[in-house]
Protein backbone atom coordinates (compact mmCIF):
# COMPACT_ATOMS: atom_id res chain seq x y z
CA UNK A 1 0.00 0.00 0.00
CA UNK A 2 1.23 3.30 -1.18
CA UNK A 3 0.58 7.04 -0.46
CA UNK A 4 -2.22 8.56 2.65
CA UNK A 5 -5.95 9.23 2.31
CA UNK A 6 -6.15 12.87 2.28
CA UNK A 7 -9.67 13.83 3.52
CA UNK A 8 -10.70 17.31 2.51
CA UNK A 9 -14.81 16.52 3.22
CA UNK A 10 -16.76 17.34 6.41
CA UNK A 11 -17.10 15.82 9.90
CA UNK A 12 -19.38 16.50 12.09
CA UNK A 13 -20.72 14.46 16.01
CA UNK A 14 -23.87 12.52 15.48
CA UNK A 15 -26.74 11.96 17.94
CA UNK A 16 -27.94 8.90 17.66
CA UNK A 17 -31.40 7.96 18.95
CA UNK A 18 -32.95 4.23 18.02
CA UNK A 19 -36.75 4.24 17.73
CA UNK A 20 -39.13 1.75 16.47
CA UNK A 21 -40.45 3.74 13.98
CA UNK A 22 -40.60 7.24 12.79
CA UNK A 23 -43.01 9.39 14.93
CA UNK A 24 -45.72 10.37 12.98
CA UNK A 25 -46.06 14.67 11.98
CA UNK A 26 -46.61 16.25 15.67
CA UNK A 27 -46.60 13.21 17.71
CA UNK A 28 -43.56 12.13 19.62
CA UNK A 29 -41.42 8.51 20.44
CA UNK A 30 -39.08 7.79 23.12
CA UNK A 31 -35.68 6.36 21.89
CA UNK A 32 -34.78 2.93 23.06
CA UNK A 33 -30.88 3.94 23.48
CA UNK A 34 -28.94 7.54 22.46
CA UNK A 35 -25.15 7.54 21.84
CA UNK A 36 -23.44 10.58 20.61
CA UNK A 37 -20.95 9.89 18.55
CA UNK A 38 -18.55 11.27 15.61
CA UNK A 39 -20.19 10.68 12.30
CA UNK A 40 -19.96 12.53 8.87
CA UNK A 41 -16.76 11.76 6.66
CA UNK A 42 -14.94 10.69 10.02
CA UNK A 43 -17.07 7.12 9.14
CA UNK A 44 -15.03 6.75 5.62
CA UNK A 45 -11.57 7.59 7.29
CA UNK A 46 -12.13 5.20 9.98
CA UNK A 47 -12.94 2.85 7.28
CA UNK A 48 -9.80 3.30 4.86
CA UNK A 49 -7.78 3.98 8.15
CA UNK A 50 -8.69 0.04 9.86
CA UNK A 51 -8.46 -1.35 6.25
CA UNK A 52 -4.56 -0.42 6.41
CA UNK A 53 -4.24 3.24 4.51
CA UNK A 54 -2.29 6.22 6.45
CA UNK A 55 -5.56 8.80 6.93
CA UNK A 56 -5.13 12.77 7.19
CA UNK A 57 -7.82 15.25 7.31
CA UNK A 58 -7.56 18.49 5.50
CA UNK A 59 -11.60 19.67 6.47
CA UNK A 60 -12.48 22.11 9.31
CA UNK A 61 -12.97 21.36 12.91
CA UNK A 62 -14.79 23.51 15.30
CA UNK A 63 -13.78 25.20 18.75
CA UNK A 64 -16.04 23.80 21.75
CA UNK A 65 -17.97 20.87 22.99
CA UNK A 66 -18.27 19.04 19.72
CA UNK A 67 -14.75 20.01 18.05
CA UNK A 68 -13.15 18.92 20.93
CA UNK A 69 -14.78 15.47 21.11
CA UNK A 70 -14.41 14.90 17.07
CA UNK A 71 -10.61 15.63 17.96
CA UNK A 72 -9.95 13.09 20.53
CA UNK A 73 -11.83 10.52 18.32
CA UNK A 74 -9.49 11.49 14.95
CA UNK A 75 -6.71 10.86 18.07
CA UNK A 76 -8.04 7.45 18.99
CA UNK A 77 -8.33 6.09 15.49
CA UNK A 78 -4.58 7.47 14.48
CA UNK A 79 -6.20 10.82 11.78
CA UNK A 80 -4.20 13.64 12.20
CA UNK A 81 -5.73 17.15 11.39
CA UNK A 82 -3.79 19.40 8.80
CA UNK A 83 -5.79 22.61 9.56
CA UNK A 84 -6.33 24.55 12.41
CA UNK A 85 -9.35 24.74 14.53
CA UNK A 86 -12.03 27.58 13.69
CA UNK A 87 -11.94 30.21 16.40
CA UNK A 88 -15.01 30.95 15.58
CA UNK A 89 -17.92 28.37 15.76
CA UNK A 90 -17.83 24.85 16.98
CA UNK A 91 -18.20 21.76 14.65
CA UNK A 92 -21.93 20.47 13.57
CA UNK A 93 -23.63 18.00 14.38
CA UNK A 94 -26.36 15.91 12.70
CA UNK A 95 -29.34 14.23 14.81
CA UNK A 96 -29.35 10.66 13.47
CA UNK A 97 -33.07 8.67 13.83
CA UNK A 98 -32.40 5.02 13.26
CA UNK A 99 -35.71 2.76 13.14
CA UNK A 100 -36.68 -0.56 14.06
CA UNK A 101 -35.93 -1.90 10.17
CA UNK A 102 -32.20 -0.45 10.33
CA UNK A 103 -33.05 2.42 8.06
CA UNK A 104 -31.62 5.72 9.38
CA UNK A 105 -33.14 9.72 8.98
CA UNK A 106 -31.04 12.81 9.33
CA UNK A 107 -31.52 16.52 10.57
CA UNK A 108 -28.13 18.09 10.58
CA UNK A 109 -27.06 21.67 11.62
CA UNK A 110 -23.85 23.14 10.18
CA UNK A 111 -20.65 24.08 12.14
CA UNK A 112 -16.94 25.11 11.22
CA UNK A 113 -16.82 22.40 8.38
CA UNK A 114 -19.02 24.91 6.54
CA UNK A 115 -16.72 27.33 6.40
CA UNK A 116 -13.30 26.77 4.30
CA UNK A 117 -10.71 29.69 2.40
CA UNK A 118 -7.80 29.54 0.72
CA UNK A 119 -5.50 30.81 3.65
CA UNK A 120 -7.28 27.85 5.44
CA UNK A 121 -6.57 25.09 2.75
CA UNK A 122 -2.68 26.21 2.64
CA UNK A 123 -1.66 23.62 5.22
CA UNK A 124 -3.28 20.95 3.58
CA UNK A 125 -0.84 19.59 1.01
CA UNK A 126 -0.50 16.55 -1.12
CA UNK A 127 2.11 13.99 -1.89
CA UNK A 128 2.94 11.90 -4.83
CA UNK A 129 1.30 8.83 -3.82
CA UNK A 130 -1.45 10.11 -2.07
CA UNK A 131 -5.40 9.65 -2.44
CA UNK A 132 -7.61 12.48 -2.30
CA UNK A 133 -11.18 12.46 -1.48
CA UNK A 134 -14.35 14.93 -0.45
CA UNK A 135 -17.90 14.36 -0.48
CA UNK A 136 -20.98 16.29 -1.32
CA UNK A 137 -21.76 17.92 2.02
CA UNK A 138 -18.83 20.18 2.18
CA UNK A 139 -19.50 20.98 -1.88
CA UNK A 140 -22.78 22.06 -0.62
CA UNK A 141 -22.25 24.78 2.08
CA UNK A 142 -22.25 28.17 0.58
CA UNK A 143 -19.43 29.35 2.89
CA UNK A 144 -16.95 26.50 2.10
CA UNK A 145 -17.88 25.08 -2.35
CA UNK A 146 -15.92 27.62 -3.90
CA UNK A 147 -12.49 27.18 -2.12
CA UNK A 148 -12.61 23.71 -1.60
CA UNK A 149 -13.51 23.34 -5.84
CA UNK A 150 -10.50 25.41 -6.69
CA UNK A 151 -8.16 23.68 -4.20
CA UNK A 152 -9.47 20.34 -6.04
CA UNK A 153 -9.26 21.78 -9.44
CA UNK A 154 -5.59 22.51 -8.96
CA UNK A 155 -4.51 19.03 -7.60
CA UNK A 156 -1.08 18.27 -9.44
CA UNK A 157 -2.32 15.34 -12.48
CA UNK A 158 -1.09 12.55 -11.28
CA UNK A 159 -2.91 12.51 -7.69
CA UNK A 160 -6.27 10.69 -7.54
CA UNK A 161 -9.31 11.88 -6.55
CA UNK A 162 -12.58 10.15 -5.55
CA UNK A 163 -15.38 12.01 -5.41
CA UNK A 164 -19.22 10.74 -3.70
CA UNK A 165 -21.94 13.36 -4.12
CA UNK A 166 -24.07 11.98 -1.21
CA UNK A 167 -27.85 12.64 -0.61
CA UNK A 168 -27.25 16.54 -0.70
CA UNK A 169 -26.43 16.39 -4.46
CA UNK A 170 -29.42 18.62 -5.26
CA UNK A 171 -28.54 21.57 -3.37
CA UNK A 172 -24.97 21.86 -4.96
CA UNK A 173 -24.88 24.24 -7.73
CA UNK A 174 -24.72 22.82 -10.88
CA UNK A 175 -21.38 24.78 -12.06
CA UNK A 176 -19.66 23.21 -8.85
CA UNK A 177 -20.44 20.05 -9.48
CA UNK A 178 -19.61 19.95 -12.90
CA UNK A 179 -16.02 21.25 -12.22
CA UNK A 180 -15.69 18.91 -9.73
CA UNK A 181 -16.46 15.89 -11.56
CA UNK A 182 -14.70 16.92 -14.28
CA UNK A 183 -11.30 16.39 -11.81
CA UNK A 184 -13.02 13.12 -10.34
CA UNK A 185 -10.76 10.03 -10.86
CA UNK A 186 -13.17 7.60 -9.26
CA UNK A 187 -16.93 8.58 -8.48
CA UNK A 188 -18.54 6.80 -6.14
CA UNK A 189 -22.18 7.36 -5.39
CA UNK A 190 -25.80 5.50 -4.96
CA UNK A 191 -28.55 4.75 -7.74
CA UNK A 192 -30.38 8.17 -6.77
CA UNK A 193 -27.20 9.93 -6.87
CA UNK A 194 -26.01 8.61 -9.91
CA UNK A 195 -29.27 9.61 -11.69
CA UNK A 196 -29.66 12.64 -10.49
CA UNK A 197 -26.27 13.59 -12.17
CA UNK A 198 -26.90 11.84 -15.68
CA UNK A 199 -30.91 11.39 -15.77
CA UNK A 200 -32.84 7.99 -14.91
CA UNK A 201 -32.44 4.99 -17.04
CA UNK A 202 -30.81 1.22 -15.83
CA UNK A 203 -28.24 1.57 -14.07
CA UNK A 204 -25.48 0.42 -16.84
CA UNK A 205 -27.10 3.11 -19.44
CA UNK A 206 -26.72 6.01 -16.94
CA UNK A 207 -23.26 4.57 -15.72
CA UNK A 208 -21.97 4.89 -19.28
CA UNK A 209 -23.39 8.29 -19.15
CA UNK A 210 -21.83 9.52 -16.33
CA UNK A 211 -18.75 8.66 -17.98
CA UNK A 212 -19.17 10.20 -21.39
CA UNK A 213 -20.96 13.28 -20.41
CA UNK A 214 -19.97 14.32 -16.88
CA UNK A 215 -16.70 12.55 -15.89
CA UNK A 216 -14.01 13.01 -18.76
CA UNK A 217 -11.04 12.00 -17.09
CA UNK A 218 -12.28 9.57 -14.61
CA UNK A 219 -11.07 6.23 -15.00
CA UNK A 220 -14.49 4.83 -13.72
CA UNK A 221 -17.62 4.87 -12.01
CA UNK A 222 -19.17 2.97 -9.02
CA UNK A 223 -22.67 2.82 -8.46
CA UNK A 224 -23.68 1.28 -4.94
CA UNK A 225 -26.97 -0.53 -4.50
CA UNK A 226 -26.99 -1.44 -1.03
CA UNK A 227 -27.46 -4.73 -0.70
CA UNK A 228 -27.28 -5.70 -4.04
CA UNK A 229 -24.01 -5.09 -4.22
CA UNK A 230 -22.47 -2.39 -7.04
CA UNK A 231 -21.61 -2.03 -10.55
CA UNK A 232 -17.99 -0.75 -11.79
CA UNK A 233 -17.95 1.02 -15.00
CA UNK A 234 -14.60 1.71 -16.37
CA UNK A 235 -13.50 4.50 -18.81
CA UNK A 236 -12.16 1.42 -21.27
CA UNK A 237 -15.98 0.08 -21.50
CA UNK A 238 -15.59 -2.58 -19.66
CA UNK A 239 -18.65 -2.98 -17.23
CA UNK A 240 -19.14 -5.76 -13.98
CA UNK A 241 -22.42 -5.88 -11.76
CA UNK A 242 -20.02 -6.98 -8.05
CA UNK A 243 -23.10 -8.55 -5.68
CA UNK A 244 -23.14 -7.95 -2.21
CA UNK A 245 -23.24 -10.23 0.57
CA UNK A 246 -26.40 -11.20 2.54
CA UNK A 247 -25.94 -10.58 6.17
CA UNK A 248 -29.04 -9.83 8.96
CA UNK A 249 -28.56 -5.60 8.94
CA UNK A 250 -28.80 -3.92 12.32
CA UNK A 251 -28.01 -0.85 11.70
CA UNK A 252 -27.25 0.72 8.24
CA UNK A 253 -26.00 3.92 8.65
CA UNK A 254 -22.29 4.52 7.30
CA UNK A 255 -22.76 1.33 5.33
CA UNK A 256 -21.99 4.02 2.35
CA UNK A 257 -18.55 5.67 3.30
CA UNK A 258 -17.37 2.47 4.93
CA UNK A 259 -17.77 1.26 1.16
CA UNK A 260 -16.04 4.11 -0.04
CA UNK A 261 -13.18 3.80 2.69
CA UNK A 262 -12.52 -0.02 1.58
CA UNK A 263 -12.79 0.48 -2.11
CA UNK A 264 -10.08 2.76 -2.00
CA UNK A 265 -7.89 1.33 0.51
CA UNK A 266 -8.42 -1.98 -2.03
CA UNK A 267 -7.30 0.28 -5.22
CA UNK A 268 -4.64 1.17 -3.02
CA UNK A 269 -3.25 -2.06 -2.32
CA UNK A 270 -3.20 -2.72 -5.96
CA UNK A 271 -6.55 -4.73 -6.39
CA UNK A 272 -8.37 -4.28 -10.03
CA UNK A 273 -11.84 -2.50 -9.21
CA UNK A 274 -13.78 -5.17 -9.52
CA UNK A 275 -11.83 -6.50 -6.79
CA UNK A 276 -11.62 -3.16 -4.68
CA UNK A 277 -15.21 -3.18 -5.11
CA UNK A 278 -15.75 -6.98 -4.05
CA UNK A 279 -13.72 -5.99 -1.03
CA UNK A 280 -15.98 -2.88 -0.53
CA UNK A 281 -19.27 -4.97 -0.46
CA UNK A 282 -17.67 -6.78 2.38
CA UNK A 283 -16.60 -4.10 4.41
CA UNK A 284 -20.40 -2.85 4.04
CA UNK A 285 -21.57 -5.48 4.56
CA UNK A 286 -20.23 -6.30 8.14
CA UNK A 287 -20.93 -2.66 8.98
CA UNK A 288 -24.34 -2.98 8.90
CA UNK A 289 -24.24 -6.08 10.92
CA UNK A 290 -22.86 -3.55 13.70
CA UNK A 291 -24.34 -0.74 15.58
CA UNK A 292 -23.25 2.67 14.39
CA UNK A 293 -22.03 4.64 11.98
CA UNK A 294 -18.24 3.81 12.56
CA UNK A 295 -18.25 0.45 12.74
CA UNK A 296 -16.13 -0.48 9.92
CA UNK A 297 -14.41 -3.62 9.58
CA UNK A 298 -10.53 -4.36 9.87
CA UNK A 299 -8.95 -5.52 6.42
CA UNK A 300 -8.13 -8.44 9.05
CA UNK A 301 -12.17 -9.31 9.26
CA UNK A 302 -12.69 -8.34 5.77
CA UNK A 303 -10.39 -11.13 4.49
CA UNK A 304 -11.98 -13.79 6.95
CA UNK A 305 -15.53 -12.82 5.77
CA UNK A 306 -14.16 -13.45 2.15
CA UNK A 307 -12.95 -16.28 3.24
CA UNK A 308 -15.70 -17.80 5.19
CA UNK A 309 -17.98 -16.95 1.64
CA UNK A 310 -16.08 -18.75 -0.76
CA UNK A 311 -19.01 -19.70 -2.97
CA UNK A 312 -19.61 -15.63 -3.02
CA UNK A 313 -16.02 -14.85 -4.27
CA UNK A 314 -15.74 -18.06 -6.81
CA UNK A 315 -19.03 -16.85 -8.05
CA UNK A 316 -17.45 -13.34 -8.58
CA UNK A 317 -14.49 -14.69 -10.52
CA UNK A 318 -16.44 -16.48 -12.95
CA UNK A 319 -18.34 -13.43 -14.11
CA UNK A 320 -17.21 -12.36 -17.46
CA UNK A 321 -16.56 -8.50 -17.62
CA UNK A 322 -18.77 -6.71 -20.51
CA UNK A 323 -18.03 -3.78 -23.09
CA UNK A 324 -20.80 -1.85 -23.96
Amino acid sequence: MSGRLVHVGSAVVDYVYRIDALPAAGSEKTATSYARVAGGGFNMMVSASRTGMKVVFGGHLGTGPDGEFLRAAFAAEGIETLTPPSPLMDSGNCVAMISGDAERTFVSWPGAESRLTPDMMKPVQVLPGDWVFTSGYTLSYPGSRDALTDWIEALPAGIPFVFDPTPVIADIPRPILDRVLARTTWLSCNTNEAAEIAGAGDVQTVAIRLLAEHCPSAEGVVIRAGAHGCLVRMADGGTRAVPGFEVEAVDTNGAGDTHIGAFISGLSYGMSPCEAARYANAAAALSITRHGGSSAPTHQEIQEFLTERGEATTALGQEEATAT
